[in-house]
């Protein structure tokens, strides 16, 4: 395992990505999606080889990546993809995309489970179709898919599913049963699965992901998986992420995309998760190790200084679901965070039903970093409590 550790201050404010120059340099930023965590070196390696060859051309169609990715989910998962259909897109976004212009019709519903990444809203919407909300609910042991919620909305004509699995922004992984359920449901109503799994090779020690499609054979003829190494590797700008289907007519889907679904696979992007998949897995266990301290410190600094903030740890990715509904600072709370502490959050609400009250934290960052920012948020003032 590899020693993954943040980068200086002054190296990450000399980055020009969203995270870092989003805000001025009071700021913290703890919000977008992106780690603080140097390049790994099998990544670095082949960017440098890939620029000293001039090899900045288009993404060829015979190339390693469906290979290395699916040696990766062998090792890691046990998910076996000898018979797979592995092709490459841009990001998983356009993934979700093109899979829903495949699989619904304009005006179709689909299907999301809110608190949940915010683009879902605008991705189904871009593909045509129109948002049906099936909120996560409280089953006592914390929040799950709620099963029978689903099946109402797909009994009412929901044509897909958009799944988030790992669930962000709670890092929550739905089991193996529940899966299958959403599998047998999808049968029942013609329901097209598609899985957001990026967020998968980041799970933390001790938790298990169960990829969708490996869920049973329901799974594997009704559904699609998205994965990517853009979030557990930190290349995000690099343009790179893979469609899945095991079943015949999910393959036979993904083979009907229009070529330019894969050619807009970025070429760096293709070089960089190849590498991170076939040589990254050391470089992964230290940075999984660096998250997990920061998520233990996160929760010794929350019960000193923020007693009244509640969190369920997540079991997957360095962001976190913060409740401040106790600390009586509106809908909105990361609006005030940023004014008066100066530390970047993602808004709940954002993140659609259950989100009012709640932001996400993002703990890929130095210790000192992600303790100057509690320490500057318990600062503020409490707020009148709701009646």
């Amino acid at each position: 395992m590899t020693d993954v550790s943040s980068d200086p201050t002054d190296v990450l404010r000399a980055r020009t990505s969203e995270k870092w120059a989003e805000h001025p340099d009071d700021v913290l930023p703890l919000f977008v999606a992106e780690m603080d965590y140097p390049l790994a070196d099998p990544i670095r390696r082949v960017l440098h080889e890939a620029i000293d060859r001039g090899d900045t051309g288009y993404v060829a169609s015979a190339n390693p990546l469906a290979g290395a990715f699916c040696g990766f989910a062998g090792r890691r998962w046990n998910w076996d993809l000898t018979d797979a259909t592995v092709l490459s897109t841009a990001d998983v976004s356009m993934g979700i995309v093109e899979i829903l212009r495949a699989v619904t019709a304009p005006g179709d519903r689909v299907a999301i489970t809110p608190p949940v990444y915010p683009p879902f809203f605008d991705l189904v919407a871009e593909a045509g179709a129109s948002v049906t909300e099936v909120p996560l609910v409280d089953t006592g042991d914390g929040p799950r898919l709620d099963l029978d919620g689903l099946e109402t909305a797909f009994a009412g004509g929901a044509r897909a599913f958009v799944l988030c699995n790992p669930h962000n922004p709670l890092g929550l992984l739905h089991s193996r049963a529940e899966l299958a359920r959403v599998a047998e449901l999808a049968l029942a109503f013609n329901v097209r699965v598609i899985s957001d799994e990026i967020h998968a090779p980041l799970t933390h020690p001790g938790a298990t992901f169960v990829p969708y499609l490996s869920a049973s054979t329901v799974a594997r003829e009704n559904g699609f998986a998205l994965h990517s190494a853009s979030k557990a590797w930190n290349i995000a700008g690099l343009k790179c992420a893979l469609m899945v289907a095991e079943g015949e007519e999910p393959k036979s889907i993904l083979a009907g995309l229009p070529v330019e679904v894969t050619w807009r696979t970025g070429q760096f992007g293709m070089l960089a998760s190849t590498a991170a998949y076939r040589e990254g897995e050391g470089w992964l266990d230290g940075a999984r190790a660096s998250i997990k301290a920061n998520l233990d410190l996160l929760d010794e600094l929350r019960r000193e200084h923020l007693p009244d903030v509640s969190w369920r740890r997540p079991d997957a990715g360095y962001l976190a679901w913060l409740d401040f509904r106790g600390r009586g600072w509106g809908d909105d709370p990361a609006a005030r965070i940023l004014e008066q502490a100066r530390v970047a959050l993602s808004p709940g609400t954002g993140f659609g039903s259950g989100g009012s009250g709640w932001a996400r934290i993002n703990v890929a960052c130095s210790p000192e970093l992600l303790t100057e920012a509690v320490r500057r948020i318990a600062a503020i003032p409490p707020g009148p409590q709701r009646q």
